[in-house]
């Protein structure tokens, strides 16, 4: 099947003229790899952002089968073969694929609900069952590509069959396909895996445990300016910090419905004195301990916890993926206690400070996202329609164009996602800012109102970073792993031309590090330009060539990683220059007490 696991109503398919080309080329690599190994079995394949994909059971592909399957896709697309829809009968439909031996597609059609239709389609000799839509011929798919192979479990289970995945991709013309080759040669070049080992920022160890991330030096430094700005920030914006604990009883977890919601991503387990403790997936549990510590006055309300508090959750070993997918992460964490009559007010607080924050990045092309009720949503409907008029409302009042997210919300309440795109036009999803109605609920929280009677406050989570790992995957995309000055972890490196200048050299660096700049130096016996090319390649902003006549003169010639040559300059206007540029900026703004 080509789009989903079990045949839907055609009105529940995309049907956008690209994903309905995509989806014709699925079936046209599906045909070709049949082709090619008539014993292959087809199981899914969807069209996908800027694709598609196969699963089968085969054995592995070779890189060589990429051009063997691309071959006889091209000689499929030039029959210009019609697809053709057929309705049958579960019986039809069973003894069809019995028969050519497609046992996943027969495990398929026995989980279609009784009754519901069952459709086919057929180009050629190749048929699969599929809710369609499709283009009218093989001819139509003017420029395709297969990309890649990987590995993938039935059914996303891995103790199901290990299958073997096709990645493709279609355009509408070879000129957009070039386009979106070009991007993906780009998205290679800043990856962020191949980055972090080029410039020596943080690694994984198999025997530590795989997802769990190990921070160099020059990593730490990144992740340090990182977490030193949102620390000042917060505060400046009129939040508390606070720390919790990296393990709990599972008491507190089973109280705020993480255990039913999320045991499967749970860590721990460890029994002690009678007791079960787990590792913390998340930290409102524990934010949320902090304030039923005492009773509160509406007077004290909005209380604005923050915390970079590290979580642990268990993710399944395939889906790992550099910084962007752990299992133990670091979130620059926030919970707010407030009263009803501040839900907005602090709610567009929330979202100023998102929007500030992704715009010190240079992040300008932000969409935001107003995701609903998910089906297992805890608590009473009203109020859930109550928190989303007031999200709505937030976004109206900041002119800020949205989307619906439809269930896409958590199960305690309704959210604002902010989805950034980078350089190269990826988007990436971070910034998020959760209304809960239900948590203050299962743990009774209250405050005094003026009345003198007990009130329940109201909660927003709030994720700036969001995950610190995950953000700084994005960053060293975003820039190509070339830091601007004030968060590269070197922001200037010393380089002699000869012996002669060692002495100097390393005076130099003595001096710019005492004022306050990340530097190192480069004494070694190599050629120049040897010295230079290993400093363009560790994206280092300034090279500072110092050889006997700059020794002299008292001066050093400064050089960018981009190759601009600057004029040599006396040691204290370097060191004043350049801690202009390495000033760590600041939000501007801030967010009173009372809201």
């Amino acid at each position: 099947m080509s789009e989903v696991v079990r045949p839907r109503s055609k009105g529940d398919v995309p049907d956008d003229p690209l994903s309905r080309l995509r989806h014709s080329a699925s079936h046209v690599m599906a045909d070709a790899v049949r082709r090619l190994r008539p014993n292959a079995k087809v199981t899914i394949g969807p069209a996908i952002e800027n694709g598609f994909y196969y699963d089968f059971d085969t054995e592995p592909f070779a890189p060589e089968d990429i051009e063997r399957i691309e071959a006889e896709m091209a000689k499929i697309v030039a029959q210009n073969l019609p697809f053709e829809r057929k309705v049958v009968s579960r019986a039809e439909a069973l003894k069809l694929f019995g028969e050519r031996g497609e046992t996943y597609k027969v495990e398929i059609i026995h989980s279609i609900p009784e009754g519901e239709e069952i459709s086919l389609y057929q180009h050629g000799d190749f048929i699969d069952l599929c809710a369609g839509p499709h283009v009218e011929r093989t001819g139509d798919i003017k420029a395709f590509k297969v990309l890649s192979f990987a590995g993938a479990y039935w059914r996303g289970d891995e103790r199901n069959a290990q299958l073997q995945r096709v990645y493709g991709t279609a355009f509408a013309s070879q000129a957009d396909l070039k386009a979106h080759l070009d991007r993906l040669e780009e998205a290679k070049r800043r990856d962020h895996r191949v980055l972090g080992k080029q410039l020596d920022l943080f690694s994984f160890d198999e025997v530590v445990g795989p997802g769990f991330v190990l921070w160099h030096p020059k990593g730490a430094i990144v992740r340090e300016v990182l977490e030193d700005l949102i620390r000042k920030e917060v505060v400046r914006h009129g939040y508390q910090p606070v720390y919790s604990p990296h393990v709990a009883r599972e008491q507190l977890l089973i109280q705020s419905g993480h255990m039913a919601h999320y045991k499967d991503n749970l860590f721990g387990g460890i029994e002690l004195e009678g007791q079960r403790y787990l590792a913390k997936p998340m930290n409102c549990p524990f934010h949320i301990a902090i304030y039923r510590s005492q009773l509160r006055s509406y007077r004290d309300l909005p209380i604005r916890y923050a915390e970079l508090g590290t979580v642990y959750r268990y993710e399944r070993s395939g889906v790992l993926h550099g910084l962007l997918r752990v299992r133990g992460f670091t979130q620059d964490d926030a919970h707010l206690f407030i009263r009803e009559d501040q839900i907005e007010a602090e709610m567009a607080g929330c979202l100023r400070f998102g929007l500030d924050l992704l715009k010190l990045f240079g992040f300008a092309n932000v969409k935001a996202f107003l995701a609903t009720r998910p089906a297992d949503f805890m608590g009473e409907i009203q109020a859930w329609n109550d928190a989303e008029a007031a999200i709505r409302r937030v976004l109206d009042a900041a002119g800020m164009p949205y989307e619906v997210d439809e269930g896409g919300g958590a199960f305690y309440g309704p959210k604002i996602d902010l989805k950034i795109r980078d350089a190269i036009g990826r988007e990436w999803q971070c910034t998020t800012f959760q209304l809960d109605f239900q948590m203050p609920q299962r743990f009774e929280l209250e405050y005094v109102a003026p009345d003198g009677s007990r009130k329940r406050p109201i909660m927003i989570h709030r994720a700036l970073f969001g995950s610190v790992e995950r953000f700084i995957a994005v960053l060293i995309e975003q820039f190509a792993g070339a830091f601007p000055m004030w968060l590269a972890p070197v922001q200037a490196r010393v380089i002699t031309v000869s012996e002669k200048a060692e002495a100097y050299g390393s005076e130099v660096a003595a001096i710019l590090t005492a004022a306050g700049l990340r530097t190192d130096s480069d004494l070694s016996a190599d050629k120049l330009n040897a010295k230079i090319r290993r400093s363009q390649l560790e994206k280092i902003p300034y090279m500072l060539v110092v050889g006997e006549r700059d020794m002299a003169a008292r001066v050093v010639s400064p050089r960018t990683r981009d190759g601009r040559q600057l004029p040599a300059q006396p040691i204290d206007d370097l060191a004043q220059m350049l801690l202009a540029e390495a000033t760590v900026p600041s939000l501007g703004g801030t967010q009173s007490k009372s809201a």
